[in-house]
């Protein structure tokens, strides 16, 4: 019997051109039905398993800020019912009898605005409770009371403010509430201007009271949960891109880059936690101690969302350089890794306090394997890698407290002797060739030639030169 060989299917290309295909290629649908069930049974495992991953990473973050959202809301809360009555118990006793319902109001809207604009918020009130009585009253003189005559109050009240502001807020605000009670109360009810003023001033007072003395909040934590989740992302994008363009995985770069364009919400958060720190540590005394610690922190926040932007490029022109099929050194994945654990060394040297040593020995590292692969040989895109690669690593030094100058120094240096190390600069071997007999022997009978000469001529007898 003779033996029956598969019969190998002849593969056109688009020209209509037989193409070779392998035996293998040829063969790997003569697997049984079982095992090719099988093998797609096991890809849609690995796919569902990546998949409840992913679910459960994001699960755990937004189970992480809806913690700190309830932390900030159960603090917020109790500074609002505190300043509340502090505020109607002040008004009660200080402004005489009557219905004081603005001091509780205003300490109520001073506490509950955005963390970092108190202080701005509770001035615009009195300035726009202020402007409201001022406009409210003349026009009130000039026009009489009615309903026509309390749109014009609030109409001319509302411009006036935006004039002065230049947008919405608490000062239009108040301009517009204060002329409305001003045109419909006051006919009504004498001597209304004076206590609102008062009111106002007290609620105000007691909101900024209790931020500053009775409940401060600590900045540095308020900090350090805001530029908790841009650290992790950080972290684990960077690794993830290391990863992925370690096995060319074009696909696993271009969902790193979505993920890091993503976090405009957390550098939102953290420009609001900055502000709120920056408040605190200005008008509390019990956190006055902070301050220092609050700048190098608020510096390194800037450094870390200009770090955020660079891994966004990282991510983009790995996406191109995979597109367009370039090659890729080993050393260009291992430098993002580094730059990754960077990253994560920072935020715990920056949290207890120590010195940014293990940091800045990562980051040489990273810049140095940098080094190497430029000099192991990229292209155009790969080129650009290598130069955001030490960008990063440049500003990752910035915001671990280096100077712009010695944080370039570093990187360059450490990039140069990752090159060194794959193309060695030459050296020239400089010493002194010694003459050999024959040429000394040419050279005296020479110098023997010419003072005959010089004798011959009448010229003195020059002096023989030292060997």
């Amino acid at each position: 019997m003779g033996t029956t060989v598969p019969q190998v299917p002849v593969v056109r290309d688009r020209h209509g051109c037989p193409a070779v295909v392998g035996v293998s290629a040829a063969m790997a649908d003569d697997r049984p039905a079982a095992d090719r069930a099988q093998s797609r049974f096991d890809d849609a495992t690995k796919r569902s398993g990546r998949a409840v991953r992913r679910v459960r990473h994001r699960g755990g973050q937004a189970g992480r800020i809806r913690a700190r959202q309830w932390e900030v809301t159960l603090v917020i809360s109790l500074q609002a019912g505190l300043a509340a009555a502090i505020a109607a118990l002040l008004a009660k006793n200080l402004l005489g009898p009557g219905s004081h319902v603005f001091a509780p109001a205003a300490a109520v809207g001073t506490i509950a605005t955005a963390i970092g604009q108190r202080a701005r918020r509770t001035f615009a009130l009195l300035a726009g409770v202020g402007l409201g009585i001022v406009i409210g009253d003349t026009l009130r003189f000039l026009l009489g009371s009615g309903p026509w005559q309390t749109g014009v109050v609030v109409a001319l009240a509302i411009a006036a403010a935006l004039l002065v502001a230049g947008k919405g807020g608490p000062l239009v605000g108040q301009a517009g509430g204060t002329a409305v009670l001003i045109a419909t109360l006051a006919p009504m009810e004498r001597g209304l201007e004076v206590p609102r003023i008062f009111d106002a001033l007290v609620g105000g007072v007691v909101g900024l009271v209790v931020v500053a003395l009775l409940l401060p909040v600590n900045p540095l934590r308020v900090l350090d949960r805001a530029a908790a989740p841009i650290y992790a992302t950080l972290c684990a994008q960077l690794g993830e891109l290391a990863t992925a363009l370690r096995a060319r995985d074009g696909d696993g770069t271009m969902r790193v880059l979505e993920r890091l364009r993503g976090t405009d919400d957390d550098l939102s958060r953290l420009h609001d936690a900055l502000s709120g720190a920056e408040e605190v540590v200005t008008i509390a005394p019990a956190r006055w101690h902070r301050r220092e610690q609050y700048h190098r922190y608020a510096r390194s926040a800037g450094h870390l969302e200009r770090l955020l932007l660079d891994s966004r490029a990282l991510a983009r022109w790995a996406t191109t350089a995979l597109q367009y099929d370039e090659p890729i050194p080993s050393e260009l994945p291992d430098a993002m890794g580094r730059l990754g654990q960077a990253v994560a060394e920072m935020r715990r040297e920056c949290r207890v306090g120590d010195e940014p040593r293990r940091t800045r020995r990562l980051v040489e590292q990273s810049a140095e394997l940098a080094g190497r692969a430029s000099a192991s040989g990229v292209k155009s895109f790969g080129e650009s890698l290598v130069t955001g690669l030490r960008t990063s690593a440049s500003d990752l030094l910035r915001a671990a407290g280096c100077e712009p100058d010695d944080a370039n120094r570093v990187v360059r240096r450490a990039a140069g002797v990752g090159a060194a190390e794959v193309h060695p600069p030459v050296r020239r071997q400089l010493r002194r060739v010694r003459p050999t007999r024959a040429a000394r022997v040419r050279r005296r009978a020479h110098l023997a030639a010419r003072m005959r000469d010089d004798s011959r001529a009448g010229h003195p007898a020059r002096e023989r030169p030292a060997r």
